[in-house]
């Protein structure tokens, strides 16, 4: 739903002066009161600050403009929403609310709040106390959520969804914005809401796990504006601490936190989340040995089959560290701008797809870091249910490649205009990729392809304003099912004018016949009938080639072994809440 490699020198040497100053040696025991710490019930430990690194800076934190991966992963941890996924399961769980039904038409839902819940303590509040959290505030945030605003780039997901939401987008966008809240928005008492859907949605509650749904006070929009940003106020395990631009963020913990372990122990146990941000994975590496980062997500390409061989054989340095990987819900692929003049034309599109041996990227390039070859459709092979097997996709064919290049127009690749890739580096990972993919197509159909590599968010930039002709993207799901990736294709909300944002929608791919399909999927009651429809809705896209599809990932973290509670996940969703260390150190003011 996101910088260069010369400054990393300067973004450790002040990460680490963070650290220094937030806590710690780890390898001290816990050893009573008198130091600070305490046991919590179920042999769990309250202290500690977590350290993590992130390879790019968040964009924006705000739910409504939450669009990367990178700001989600912060941003659920100061937020929350109606529903949560299990962070070992992927199951939606109730989380603001106590209990919902739903009426037998399907379309009619009644929430009740979970009672005792408040937002952070900000300035924003009077006397800086934050209130409790009332069925008013539901309402708010997601009539805004529908509503166009500069700092919204998630409407669509309500649009054609809630009653109301779609016509009270329009008058909004024409300048007429009704009063009060969606007609579909039923306020009941302080604890109750009622939402009435336009239709059946097999996966509403899933919806509104999603980060655009998570709840924020209205008093910190009216305070802060555009700075939500990184003013961010919720009622999650974790408050915004001290930011530093490109740099750090640090999340202290919320001690008014509503929630609770299984053990009746209040959450979260960390006493902080110190997150860095290093994009040159060996130093990440590097860092985590010397113990300044408490876990690594991805692993250096260099360093993968002798962490592998040696977590395998419990010999070795990397043996002391717990691995864990698992295929995740993500697709690494290149997005085309297909209202280009050079690929609107779906022979172009397809010929490119034929071009790239994806299975030696996968070997060759990333040393096996990843799950399979991008052989089939953008829906990632995690889904037991959404066999991607039936998709058919493409593989390396060059005589193909070279055939429907010819019959666009360009026999070996004469006349094809020189066309640009640009990209974020992400450590070395995406520049290695990128660099095979331009060979590839130069020695497959002798086309030239400039490669350029950008920040993250101002490459997102340009992606959601069209403003590329090939652009390396990944898409993470925000939440676990098929629907979540074929959202991306979905063309009747791309805009007419090519000057104007489309999100998620960046290749600006509109076909009638897979809107009509994804619709249907989306009315569905049943969860096996709208897969069904989903499934031949991804047909018809990857016969269009919008993307090129690279391969589907495996996540890969090394954790220090004192870190417990921790699970992977294929979403690589993150709750810290429950998150706690068997020694820690107590934060300390900074």
């Amino acid at each position: 739903m996101k910088r260069s490699v010369s400054l990393v020198m300067l973004l450790f040497t002040s990460a680490l002066f963070l650290t220094s100053c937030a806590g710690g040696n780890r390898d001290e025991s816990i050893s009573g009161d008198k130091e600070g710490y305490r046991e919590a019930k179920g042999n769990r430990f309250y202290g500690g600050i977590l350290k993590v690194n992130e390879s790019e800076y968040i964009r924006n934190l705000f739910p409504h403009n939450i669009t990367d991966v990178y700001s989600y992963r912060v941003a659920s941890q100061v937020y929350e929403g109606l529903f949560k996924f299990n962070s070992e399961t992927l199951e939606v769980e109730k989380n603001l609310i106590d209990s919902y039904t739903v009426d037998e038409s399907g379309t009619k839902y009644k929430f009740n709040l979970k009672k005792g819940v408040f937002f952070h303590n900000d300035p924003c509040f009077t006397n800086g106390q934050g209130r409790e959290f009332v069925a008013e505030d539901v309402a708010y945030c997601f009539t805004r959520l529908a509503t166009p605003h500069r700092n919204n780039q998630n409407a669509a997901i309500f649009r054609g969804l809630i009653a109301g939401a779609e016509e009270w987008y329009k008058a909004a966008q024409a300048g007429n914005r009704p009063s009060g809240f969606l007609k579909g928005i039923q306020v009941l008492d302080r604890y109750t809401v009622e939402i009435t859907l336009t239709e059946p949605n097999a996966i509403f509650p899933v919806h509104l796990a999603r980060p655009p749904c998570f709840i924020y006070p209205k008093e910190a929009e009216k305070k802060y504006g555009q700075e939500l940003r990184i003013k961010a106020v919720g009622t999650g395990p974790f408050t915004m601490g001290e930011v530093s631009e490109d740099i750090s963020i640090l999340l202290r913990r919320n001690e008014r936190y509503h929630g609770e372990d299984e053990f009746g122990n209040q959450l979260p146990f960390l006493d902080a989340i110190s997150i860095q941000f290093l994009k040159d994975k060996k130093s990440e590496l590097l860092e985590f040995k010397k113990g300044n980062l408490d876990l690594i997500y991805r692993l250096p390409t260099d360093y993968i089959i002798q962490i592998l061989e040696e977590s395998a054989s419990k010999q070795g340095e990397y043996s002391q560290y717990n691995l864990q990987r698992v295929p995740e819900m993500v697709t690494q692929f290149i997005a085309f701008q297909n209202r280009n003049s050079a690929f609107d034309d779906v022979q172009v599109r397809k010929a490119f797809n034929y071009a790239i041996d994806r299975q030696k990227i996968l070997d060759f390039v990333l040393n096996g870091e990843g799950f399979a070859p991008g052989h089939h459709g953008i829906t990632p092979p995690v889904f037991s249910q959404y066999d991607i097997h039936n998709i058919p996709g493409y593989s390396f064919n060059p005589d193909s490649a070279r055939f429907l290049l010819k019959a666009a127009g360009y026999p070996d690749g004469k006349g094809f205009p020189s066309v640009e890739l640009i990209l974020n580096a992400e450590g070395e990972r995406n520049t290695n990729v990128a660099v095979e993919i331009q060979k590839e197509l130069k020695d497959n159909l002798n086309v030239d392809v400039k490669l350029t590599v950008l920040p993250f968010a101002q490459m997102l930039d340009m992606g959601y304003k069209g403003s590329f002709d090939m652009m390396r993207a990944a898409w993470y799901a925000d939440y676990p099912h098929p629907e979540s990736f074929l959202w991306l294709f979905y063309g009747k909300n791309v805009p007419t004018d090519q000057s104007k944002v489309s999100y998620p929608n960046m290749m600006r791919y509109n076909n009638p016949r897979f809107n009509r399909l994804y619709e249907q999927a989306l009315a569905k009651k049943d969860i096996a009938e709208a897969e069904e429809l989903l499934a031949r809705a991804e047909k018809v896209m990857i016969k269009d080639a919008p993307v090129i599809i690279l391969w589907y990932d495996e996540g890969y973290r090394l954790l220090h072994s004192y870190v417990r509670n921790f699970p992977n996940n294929g979403m690589q969703y993150r709750d810290y809440a429950e998150v706690y260390f068997q020694r820690a150190k107590k934060l300390e003011t900074m």
